[in-house]
């Protein structure tokens, strides 16, 4: 529990004032860059002290000044603070819509133009969010998502949603796979327990959409890059 509580009070004693400073910066200048850099260093800052590493390699395959999505697998809480910060530039995230009514987490969220998605199934919402991410694309900043959905209850692959390759081939952006591992084992799906230890992040060659006719086939491609970069007994 040690590294717990090392991980909870480094992002409360550095957010704190992080937030006093730049959330109102971001408010009045529009400008929300400062206030993204400043999280990713006490997130950062945050794994160092918990005594958890990020391994990355490939990421001299992620285009230069080209806004991509970036598709992960998913198998622990650990994951989005291990990989945000380490793809290069600013990326938004798909996230579920009740972590936007935290208290100045939510605030921070909204400023960084992440994309709450409902899990209701209705079409409506869905077709909201992938317009919001239209739009982030837009302004040349990345996507990140994790495409199962949620996290794996054991690290193995789960089936993919069908809305990131929505997104991808209308928008026609790079896919980035990702492979993620490691964090299985040092945050486990249901438990507030953080162990020391490595989480591997692997990215990918770029997969472009307008190669593929369907939607499918595009998904088993990332599928497949993401299974390469995993150990065996996680590929499903």
């Amino acid at each position: 529990m040690i590294a717990s509580l090392v991980l909870v009070f480094t992002i409360l004693i550095l957010g704190a004032p992080a937030a006093l400073v730049f959330i109102p910066w971001a408010l009045i200048s529009g400008n929300a860059t400062p206030l993204y850099n400043a999280s990713q260093m006490i997130v950062r800052t945050a794994f160092r002290l918990a005594g958890i590493r990020v391994e990355t390699e490939g990421l001299e395959n992620v285009p230069a000044n080209t806004a991509c999505i970036f598709m992960s697998n998913h198998v622990s809480n650990l994951d989005p603070p291990a990989l945000i910060p380490n793809i290069p530039g600013r990326t938004s995230a798909f996230l579920k819509r009740s972590l936007m009514k935290i208290p100045v987490l939510g605030w921070g969220m909204k400023l960084g133009e992440f994309v709450p998605v409902n899990r209701d199934g209705r079409v409506q919402g869905a077709m909201e969010s992938m317009a919001a991410a239209r739009r982030v694309l837009q302004k040349g900043i990345h996507i990140t998502t994790f495409v199962e959905g949620t996290r794996s209850p054991d690290g193995r692959l789960l089936p993919f949603k069908k809305g990131p390759f929505y997104l991808a081939m209308e928008a026609g952006a790079p896919c980035i796979p990702v492979s993620i591992y490691g964090t299985e084992s040092m945050m486990a799906k249901g438990s507030v327990r953080v162990r020391p230890g490595a989480a591997h992040i692997v990215f990918h060659a770029p997969i472009d959409p307008s190669s593929f006719t369907t939607r499918e086939e595009l998904m088993e491609a990332v599928r497949a890059a993401i299974a390469s970069g995993l150990p065996e007994w996680m590929r499903g």
